[in-house]
Parts: structure tokens; sequence; C-alpha cells
């Protein structure tokens, strides 16, 4: 059977994307290196009207291609569980996989490592040689990673970045090396018993992400069953880059609040970027104002700026109570 409309590989690929639904096709393009994603949106835009017999084409052309494939057996729980991954999160990915496949195995050393918080992970590569922290640096998140490299001695630091710098190719034998030394790790700091999950930053996080209405009616039940607690979750709710989402005149309104100094002492602390989310909120020479001294003010301790940090957010919290300034624009919006 041939059909009237012929396009390279290319066009078909590009058919086929369009006929999935949004979400399908973005999860196929993210896994598309920069040259591929070019071809295959200049394809896409290059189609014009797309009709019947093309998408049939592309479909036969597809047939074709799988009719000789076959789906290989090789690490097909592997497949699953990568999938299931990506479809409901890991940590109920692993509840899925362990309850329909009988030898799914355990996660390594490395793969538990990925889950840990700095606070546990530091202890477990304090005094380990630079190379194999490096190794194991590499494989974390950017931001845990970072927060376990500023935990480890100064004097370490350099060298370690040195060896992430220029790491290269890592043999089997070296990952092997490091799965061995965080088993022994974990075993001596915690024995056969389960690591710890969750904490008071998951709860904030969830917290977060449930809404108002869950805020305004968890948080009282949790700080009548433990004050401290529920002072930790909303501490750890609500941060400094929370401020970040305020619309300009939210933003003014809590400037009015707090005084220069501290505003300068709590914009050291953060990047440039992330200080025009303020500076959008002033006039101009109010910005150039606080610029100009920030320049000038010079080193200051860390400890300042998180105390500077917290008046402001402190100022905020207040305000948000009151009602003068507001975090979203839903019912169900707030950080």
């Amino acid at each position: 059977m041939s059909f009237p409309v012929a396009l390279d590989p290319a066009g078909n690929a590009a058919v086929m994307v369009m006929l999935m639904q949004d979400d399908q096709a973005a999860s196929i393009l993210a896994e598309l290196g920069p040259d591929e994603l070019r071809l295959l949106g200049q394809k896409m835009c290059e189609l014009g009207e797309i009709g019947p017999e093309v998408i049939a084409g592309a479909i036969a052309g597809f047939v074709e291609k799988t009719e000789s494939m076959g789906l290989v057996a090789h690490d097909r729980v592997g497949q699953v569980r990568t999938i299931m991954g990506r479809a409901v999160g890991e940590v109920k990915a692993d509840n899925i996989m362990r309850r329909i496949a009988v030898d799914v195995p355990k996660a390594s050393p490395i793969e538990l490592a990925r889950w840990l918080v700095p606070e546990a992970l530091t202890p477990l590569i304090r005094g380990e040689h630079p190379q194999m922290i490096a190794v194991l640096l590499v494989q974390l998140e950017a931001e845990t990673a970072a927060a376990v490299l500023h935990a480890l001695p100064a004097e370490q630091q350099s060298e370690i970045v040195h060896r992430i710098a220029t790491l290269g190719p890592v043999s089997p034998e070296a990952i092997a090396i490091l799965e061995e030394l965080l088993t022994r790790r974990i075993s001596e700091r915690h024995g056969q018993g389960p690591l710890s999950i969750g904490g008071v930053k998951e709860a904030a996080d969830i917290i977060n992400g449930a809404g108002k209405a869950v805020e305004a009616r968890v948080l009282p039940q949790i700080a009548k069953m433990d004050k401290g607690l529920a002072r930790k979750i909303e501490e750890e709710m609500f941060k400094f880059e929370h401020l970040f989402v305020l619309d300009p005149q939210s933003m003014g309104a809590l400037l009015r609040e707090i005084d220069n100094d501290t505003l300068i002492g709590a914009l050291k602390g953060v990047p440039e970027s992330e200080r025009d989310y303020f500076f959008r909120a002033m006039s101009s020479r109010a910005a150039d104002g606080v610029k100009d001294e920030i320049a000038s003010r010079g080193r200051t301790k860390l400890a300042e700026v998180v105390e500077a940090q917290k008046l402001i957010v402190a100022a905020a919290r207040k305000l948000a109570a009151d009602g003068t300034i507001a975090f979203g624009s839903g019912d169900d919006d707030y950080v």
C-alpha cells in the first residue's frame, strides 16, 4: 500500500509527536539532545496542514520499523521501575515494584545516599579520601552536594572541587569501593535498622503544597501536640526566598516596614539577580542607593545576614497575617 505524501524520517517523527498529548510529547522531547530537538522542532513547524494521508504514512512507517524490532527482556524490571518512577515518583514506585516484582534488588548504597539529607550524609564521608568524596558528590543533586561540601573541613574543600572538575571517567572498581564504604559507614552509624526518612523540611513542603486550608487546620493541631515542632515546621515553610513571589505592591508594603540597614544586611547574602525582586518595588534612585551601600559595606558575617533575613521574614509574616500582603492569587496559593 502506498501513500501520496512521503516524508523523511524526521518528518514522520514530527507527525507522530504531534499526534500525542502535550504531556506525552514533552516527556519524549525531554530525552532528546539539542541537535535532535532543533531538527524535530524545525520539521514540526514546516509541516503546515497535516492531512489524513500524511498521518497514515507516518504511522505506516512507524509500524514497518517496529515489525522486526521486538522488545528485549533484558532488565525488564529496571525499565518498568524507571517508567513507574516518572509516573508516580520514586518512593511510590519502590512500593509498587516490591509488590509486583519479587526479585527487585535493594537500592544500592549510592542510590540510598541520594535520598539522605546533607546532615545525615556528611558524617558518612567525613575523613575519607578527597577522590572518594568527589566521586560521591558528582552523583548527588547540586544543592545537596554543595551543602555537604560546605560541611566538610575547609582545608579539604579546594582539593575536592579540583578532583570533581578533573574527574573524567569513573571505573566500576571505584564505584564498588565507594559503595562498600557507604555500606560500612551506614552500618556503623545506624546498625541494621532502617534509616530515618521524612523530617521537618518534608513536612513543610507537603503543607506548602496542600494550600492554606490544610495549613490552617494542621499547624494548630501540631502545636497542641508539640509547640517546638510546629514552630520549626512554620519556619521551614516560610523562608527568605519565599518573598520573591510577592508582587511589587506587596513588596513595597514590606519594604516600608523594615529599615534600610536590615535590608542591606539581608541582600548581602543573595545573588544580584535575586535582589531585583526587591529593587523592582523601589524607585530607581532608591534602588541605586541601596546597591551602592551594599557594594561599599564589604564582607558581612553569614550570621548577620541570616539574622537580617529573619527580621524581614518576621515582618512579612505579620503583614500577611494582617491581610496587608498576600502570597499567590488563589485561596489555596501559599508558601
